[in-house]
């Protein structure tokens, strides 16, 4: 009896696709000398009213080597990520993930078990000036030596390369590299999703020309010019340069959420007055101002309120004029012309408690006033133009310097205003979200979201995603230690955690609730580094090799792997979050790895028998795999299959 296996890689999207437009359009399934294809011709005309007649002109963006990107994003992956415990902080009940590798390759990677899991996601890719470098993609093969031949790599096994403004393709080469990316990325999102990606003039026209693509035009939240020097960039030949942009788009408009921020101090002044519970409130003056506030504009929101002139409690709102001796207030515009209500007269008469009515010595009339109360106060909602002082470029530096890094250790860090304020906008309070950044730089959005969980505004967690790229031998960062970004990147989590710890602990000191403190939040990050397969090549293509070669594989596992790596590539083929609690039990002297309570049960031990198999059923985990050689015998592996169905029904086993 056959035991299932994991084939351990990404998702075949190219063969996903076709199985969907076959079960769509099953007569439009053909042959050709490489197996089944789509007859496109024919698919065409199943999506057009009107008659094909080949092909037309239409208004698409295109660029050399877009089919090539289309191809890349499409092709699977084989390639894995390796834990690397030493350079984590609380590996096994950290929520955060912190990953070295190539982005796209990556993304690759995160679509089985972080599928629709994503609530926003930030980035800041390379912009284009033409002194930075763009990522070269081209994931045919893997070995080192195809990858030289290809241009992935250089003599010095480089992946990113120059762009110069020189290059003959200079946009076609940056379009390449960002397409497959966000395509990969767009998967991730959650139904209510949404994407922040930060660029200047080299690229927006273009990005927002394939996010139109990807995401789909009608998906567009908007563009938010960021003032982030507000001087303006004196080396500018004519106008001098005050912002750039962040382009935000949702995976489903329809189904978007995003929140904004909250009030900010010299809002919060204005509300000055408290109510017997002590709940703080504005006075707001019920009278609609500025544009169409005339009574002719809105004739249903010209309404009466009849008032005890003692109490000054509101006794009537009429939409006729009465007759009595109650005192009547009705909108009147400074001109003494009728005027209108801000709120409805079914809105007015259900909210009576919600008003307060007061005599204005300036105008010489009686008002009605909202009481505005500041808990409960829904956010601003982002403008399109950030004029923040805390987005200012300037801040980010100075912000690498308060955690003890010199300001030369890497170059325009992100401010985190900017960083915030884009969390703050794509998540919602309350909610717990998952925020990714896949060219995280100095991991500014690691402590962007450490801020935020520490001022209990959000319940986040992150993935970042970084490629090791070198520093320059004569930079401040690499004399300091730093050999690559991600030695920065990591080293700036472990300061912000410690610096916000600390800034909590102080706080509960001068408030007196030192010795009651606890602190509970996750400053924690599990780091995971790309790497190839953990199976030998033979595992993948079994036909490239002969019976007499078939002997040297004895084990289908590389002999460098750890039990560590198997456990990553088995959660991310079972599509689990790498985020999942792990813990590490002995279960009848074996070594047996325990994810999510009984998600996930693994033991890659030699020696599996009947007895082992009748300890692993007492728990009766939803899934539990093994190494495929790793049973005391053919006999056993069979009968450990058995018994796990016969004691344990619910409980899903494969082997590696």
């Amino acid at each position: 009896m056959s035991i299932d296996k994991l084939d351990l890689q990404s998702p075949d999207l190219v063969n996903e696709n076709f199985e969907k437009l076959a079960s769509l359009f099953p007569n439009c399934v053909t042959e050709s000398s490489d197996g089944k294809a789509i007859d496109f011709d024919l698919l065409k005309q199943e999506l057009s009213h009107a008659v094909i007649e080949g092909n037309r002109e239409r208004y698409r963006l295109e660029w050399p080597g877009k089919r090539e990107a289309i191809v890349t994003a499409n092709l699977p992956t084989t390639k894995t990520l390796r834990p690397i415990r030493e350079d984590s902080v609380d590996f096994d009940d950290t929520e955060n993930l912190y990953i070295e590798g190539d982005n796209l390759e990556v993304l690759k990677i995160l679509q089985e078990s972080y599928f629709g899991k994503i609530k926003m996601i930030y980035i800041d890719p390379p912009y284009n000036t033409g002194k930075d470098f763009v990522y070269r993609d081209n994931f045919t093969g893997d070995k080192e030596e195809e990858l030289f031949e290809s241009g992935q790599i250089d003599e010095y096994n480089r992946r990113l390369v120059a762009n110069p403004e020189t290059s003959g393709r200079y946009h076609s080469d940056w379009l390449s590299m960002m397409y497959p990316r966000l395509k990969l990325a767009r998967n991730l999102l959650t139904e209510d999703g949404v994407i922040f990606i930060s660029i200047d003039d080299n690229e927006a026209h273009n990005l927002r020309k394939i996010c139109d693509e990807v995401f789909g035009e009608g998906n567009l939240l908007g563009v938010i010019a960021n003032i982030n020097n507000p001087k303006g960039r004196s080396d500018d030949a004519f106008i001098a340069t005050a912002h750039e942009y962040v382009a935000v788009y949702s995976l489903d408009i329809s189904k978007a959420s995003v929140y904004g921020f909250e009030p900010e101090d010299k809002v919060i002044k204005r509300y000055n007055k408290t109510d017997c519970s002590g709940l703080k409130y504005r006075e707001i003056d019920l009278r609609k101002t500025g544009d169409a506030d005339k009574r002719s504009d809105r004739p249903d929101m010209f309404y009466y309120f009849y008032t005890d002139p003692n109490s000054l409690e509101i006794i009537e709102v009429s939409k006729e004029k009465r007759a009595n001796d109650l005192l009547e207030i009705m909108p009147v515009k400074d001109d003494g012309t009728d005027g209108r209500w801000r709120w409805g007269f079914i809105t007015a008469k259900e909210n009576v408690g919600e008003l307060i009515v007061k005599y204005m010595p300036n105008r010489e009339i009686w008002g009605v006033f909202e009481k505005d109360y500041l808990d409960g106060r829904p956010p601003l909602k982002s403008t399109s133009s950030w004029t923040h002082k805390d987005v200012n470029s300037e801040r980010g530096s100075e912000q690498m310097v308060d955690l003890g890094f010199d300001k030369e250790t890497f170059s325009r860090p992100k401010p985190l205003g900017t960083l915030r304020r884009t969390i703050e906008v794509g998540t919602i309070p309350k909610e717990k979200s998952i925020v990714l950044d896949f060219f995280s730089g100095s991991a500014g959005i690691a402590q962007a979201v450490f801020e935020l969980v520490g001022d209990a505004k959000r319940d986040l967690s992150f993935i970042l995603v970084q490629l090791p790229e070198q520093t320059d031998e004569k930079s401040e960062a690499y004399k300091v230690g730093y050999e690559n970004i991600c030695e920065i990147g990591k080293e700036r989590i472990r300061r912000a955690a410690n610096k916000i710890k600390e800034e909590k602990r102080a706080k509960a000191k001068k408030e007196g609730m030192f010795t009651d403190f606890e602190d509970t939040q996750d400053y924690g990050f599990r780091v995971y580094r790309l790497a190839d397969s953990n199976m030998q090549d033979v595992y993948y293509r079994p036909q490239d090799y002969k019976q007499e070669t078939l002997d040297m594989f004895a084990d289908n596992i590389k002999p460098d792997r750890t039990p560590d790596d198997l456990l990553v590539q088995v959660m991310l083929d079972w599509g689990l979050p790498l985020s999942y609690k792990i813990e590490q039990v002995m279960i009848n002297g074996k070594q047996v790895f325990k994810v999510a309570q009984d998600s996930l049960f693994a033991c890659f031990d030699k020696g599996i028998d009947e007895a082992f198999a009748k300890e692993i059923a007492k728990e009766k985990p939803l899934r539990v795999v093994f190494r495929d050689n790793g049973f005391a015998s053919d006999t056993a592996k069979t009968n450990v299959q058995q018994l796990l169905k016969q004691l344990s029904p619910e409980t899903e086993m494969k082997v590696i």
